[in-house]
């Protein structure tokens, strides 16, 4: 039952960075305007979108767990105080603990490993990794 719960865990943090990097993709123009309208560079929107998809689909699939856990880790903290400080708001309030919640999940499980149905488990190197 943890291996499922895991899997079904790892799913759940990842969904939230694959939509979102797909609809960077597909916003692109946008994104990199709102980005610049915040003092981001809008350069980096091809970094985020690699770190959204590419870091999701990692999650979910178990691969190089542990590292790409704590990246997310700190992107979503990164971006609760860049873009949603504005605790006088509160949905700006909610997004912003909703960022510090899924860096929490993802400190979790760079803690705990992604369990035995992932990627990580199946090479002998980053096996011990997974199952801790």
């Amino acid at each position: 039952m943890n291996a499922s719960l895991s899997l079904l865990g790892r799913i759940g943090l990842s969904l939230i960075f694959i939509i979102s990097g797909w609809g960077k993709i597909a916003g692109f123009d946008a994104t990199q305007g709102y980005m610049e309208s915040v003092g981001v560079p809008g350069a980096l929107l091809p970094l985020v979108i690699a770190l959204e998809l590419g870091g999701g689909l990692a999650i979910a699939a178990g691969a190089f767990t542990r590292w790409v856990a704590l990246g997310l880790a700190a992107f979503s903290l990164v971006a609760a105080l860049i873009f949603h400080a504005n605790l006088g708001d509160q949905m700006q309030a909610i997004m912003f603990w909703k960022n510090f919640a899924i860096a929490g999940g993802f400190l979790l499980l760079a803690a705990n490993g992604p369990g035995p149905l992932s990627v990580d488990a199946r090479f002998p190197r980053r096996r011990a990794l997974a199952a801790r």
